[in-house]
């Protein structure tokens, strides 16, 4: 019994953890741009400037988007064709978990699901959390029009070991830059 007790536990915990390791995704586009068109770029410095993250964070997500552009044919350039801009977001996330109530085990027969202490008698659990928001934005060169935004929205940890930090910075902007190009835009000719 308690052993399935431990392993019901740390299987919400697994699932508790994963939940809050995923970035959520959201895009939008213009539909007249014809993104077939744009083949290289360079990092819009004015907007960038105005994102409130520190420095070292900003050239970790430069980094990250540079690789990611590389890897899909785009070169980097004096005279681009489109203009990358970034901003951020972030707040903090209370959550309360309350521990009293129904669970599996109860008092009689640990078979049931009735009043027990499965999931533990002993109030509320709080638990605080950073949730950021890291936007990217396509801006066509010429134009000066945005194009293309792209936006995830994820648990940020304020760890202290920089390898982790950057893997959910890369995380952050590789699940964002799947959706470029849109795959449903048609070339406008």
């Amino acid at each position: 019994m308690k052993s399935l007790k431990r392993f019901a536990l740390a299987a919400f915990s697994l699932g508790l953890l994963v939940s809050c390791s995923t970035v959520s995704v959201v895009s939008d586009y213009d539909k007249q741009a014809d993104f077939n068109e744009y083949k290289s770029y360079a990092f819009y410095k004015t907007g960038i400037d105005k994102a409130q993250i520190s420095d070292l964070d900003k050239k970790r997500i430069l980094r990250a988007i540079e690789t990611e552009l590389t890897a899909r044919g785009f070169v980097k350039s004096d005279n681009p064709d489109v203009l990358i801009s970034i901003f951020t977001k972030e707040r903090e996330r209370v959550d309360v978990y309350n521990n009293s109530g129904w669970g599996w085990g109860g008092f009689y027969n640990p078979w049931v699901w009735g009043p027990g202490w499965g999931w533990g008698w002993g109030g509320n659990n709080v638990s605080t959390r950073t949730e950021g928001s890291l936007y990217i934005d396509v801006i066509d060169a010429s134009r000066k029009e945005l194009v293309w935004q792209g936006r995830g929205v994820g648990t940020l940890s304020n760890t202290k070991n920089i390898e982790k930090k950057e893997e959910r910075i890369k995380e952050f902007v590789s699940q964002i830059l799947k959706e470029y190009p849109p795959q449903t835009a048609v070339a406008v000719n």
